[in-house]
Order: structure tokens, then sequence, then C-alpha cells
């Protein structure tokens, strides 16, 4: 049984890190990286991988990620994940391994292995999800529109009102007198 683990959100501006791990009990047809996928075709794919698989979601605040970095966040939702999914072999979408014993990684893995394809859904729905949520409380920085990445609009946005708790305080940004919003 291989477990599969992808995460989203390693790099917005706002928002939580989410990691997900999937070892798949039975073949879902359709399945490919979440960047690839439409909205539509990811929330409907979502609830026939939470069906047909055994599945473990760790979300890391942006005060997690600002605190403890994001290579520690991510370490331990990797661990975590091994620890809760029974499996045999695990294999994580990318190059780095966080320094995770046993833990195997391949690049594109979520484009062309089926657990890491359901990994990077469960993982992308998931804090699109919060993000959208989050987005009532927060209106005046749109997060259902972006979830958190680093648009134009959304660093014209921060440039505006300033940074809410969802912000990662640790992302340098430079003023908008200098052009670009970042270092």
């Amino acid at each position: 049984m291989l477990l599969g683990i992808d995460e989203a959100g390693r790099g917005p501006l706002a928002g939580p890190l989410c990691v997900a791990g999937v070892v798949l009990k039975k073949e879902i047809k359709e399945l490919n990286d979440s960047k690839k996928l439409s909205e539509k075709k990811r929330e409907e794919l979502f609830e026939k991988i939470k069906k047909a698989s055994d599945y473990h979601i760790v979300f890391k605040s942006a005060r997690e990620i600002d605190k403890k970095g994001i290579s520690t966040c991510l370490r331990e939702s990797l661990v975590e994940i091994i620890k809760e999914v029974n499996h045999e072999d695990v294999l994580f979408d990318g190059n780095s391994t966080f320094g995770v014993v046993g833990l195997k990684t391949m690049i594109k893995a979520d484009a062309k292995v089926a657990e890491v394809s359901a990994a990077s859904i469960l993982a992308k729905v998931s804090r699109d999800r919060y993000m959208k949520e989050i987005a009532k409380e927060y209106p005046l920085y749109q997060f259902e529109k972006h979830k958190g990445y680093g648009t134009k609009t959304h660093r014209e946005l921060i440039g505006k009102y300033g940074r809410c708790k969802e912000h990662r305080q640790t992302f340098k940004i430079k003023s908008l007198h200098q052009g670009s919003l970042f270092e």
C-alpha cells in the first residue's frame, strides 16, 4: 500500500499550509495534479477520494508557519500523516524529504502517481474551502478569489489595509512606494 502525500499552501501570503496523505483502496478515474483540474472537478473528486481511501489531512496555521518556519511545519505534517495512515511505502511530491527517514520523493508525482494526485486534490480543496470560510470574516482581502496567494490584487489590498491575523507575518513585503511589494 502506497501512501501518497502532497501539500497546498507552501507559498501564499495568507492562510494555512495543508498537507494530505492518501492510501487508495480502489481505483479512481480522472485523478491528476490538482492544479490541472477545474475547481468543480476537484470538488467532485474530493468526495470520491474520501470514500475510496484511508487519508489524513494536516493544517498548519499562519502563526505556526511564522513561529516554526515552513520546513518544520512540513516535516511535522509528514511525520503525523505517516503515523496516522497504515502503509507500506511513502511517496511525497517534490524533491525534499525535510529530514523524514524512509520518505521517498518524486518531482511531479502529483501528476504521475494516483495516490499523490489524490493527496494533491484533498490538500487543495481543503485549503481552498478554509480560505473561502475566512473570507467571510475578512471580506476586505478577497480571500475567496486568490486563496491567499500573492496576486497583484492581494498585494494591493495588503498595502491598503495592512495584514490580518491570517497573513504570514514573516513574509517580507516591500512598501508600495518601491514598485514591487516583495523583496
